[in-house]
């Protein structure tokens, strides 16, 4: 995969945009009861035409964008070593979000109860953050897909399902300008770019490897689930990362 050099500054507008290509151009109606349909043919070849909104990927990729927000107390001590684990208080991570618009790719593979438990929480986070999300469900051979999802130019690939652990740990070492979530498992060497969310019940590092809990799919509820992803996202955006993060019930 090619390397991620340039990147245009966040914010910043590109030479054109979608609402360029909508412009409407001037219609000459015969009768105003056909008006209404003449400008929605318009605008619907308008979109067809130039593309705007239809591609998978975002255009370029970009330097990641601030956070809204700062962590509460008790989050973290200090700067964490990397690879250390992190017992932050609970909730402390709520003041803080992304801006609208966050790029985030969710990588998937699986269908078993605590995945998608995962992904329904994602989803719902990305909703509630105005975050730009798009989904890329991993095959058979979850490698390509992982590249896939890095050519898309997100700020952050949030992976969901066990199945993904292995193919990770091998691909991200050597793409260290693109940033990684595991939520509800963790790479037993992760490097800088990638985050995992643990907690009791989840934290399988992958094929033979030893876990610091039993696995236990029940533990993977709506609310434990919406905990993993917001806590996650946070530690990314205050640049604490290449860590893992060990979720404790709130009381």
């Amino acid at each position: 995969m090619p390397g991620v050099n340039a990147r245009r500054p966040f914010g910043e507008p590109t030479a054109t945009s979608c609402q360029d290509h909508l412009a409407e151009a001037p219609i000459s109606d015969k009768t105003a009861s056909v008006r209404p349909f003449l400008r929605a043919s318009a605008l619907v070849t308008a979109v067809l035409l130039t593309g705007c909104g239809s591609g998978d990927a975002w255009p370029e990729p970009r330097p990641l964008p601030p956070a809204v927000g700062a962590l509460g107390a008790g989050f973290v001590t200090g700067t964490p070593a990397p690879e250390a684990t992190i017992t932050p208080a609970p909730g402390s991570w709520d003041g803080v979000r992304p801006p609208v618009g966050y790029r985030v790719v969710l990588l998937t593979k699986g269908t078993d109860a605590p995945t998608t438990a995962l992904v329904t929480a994602v989803k719902e986070w990305a909703g509630a953050v105005d975050a730009d999300l798009r989904v890329v469900t991993a095959g058979h051979d979850p490698v390509p897909d992982i590249v896939k999802a890095m050519d898309m130019h997100p700020d952050l690939i949030v992976s969901a399902g066990n199945d993904l652990i292995d193919p990770l740990a091998l691909v991200t070492p050597n793409h260290l300008d693109q940033q990684f979530l595991v939520v509800g498992a963790e790479l037993a060497e992760p490097t800088h770019n990638v985050t995992s969310v643990d907690w009791a019940g989840a934290s399988f590092r992958g094929e033979g490897l030893g876990s610091a809990s039993t696995y236990d799919p029940a533990s993977f509820t709506a609310a434990r689930c919406a905990d993993a992803i917001r806590a996650g996202v946070a530690a990314v955006l205050s640049k604490l990362t290449g860590i893992v993060i060990w979720l404790t019930p709130r009381q």
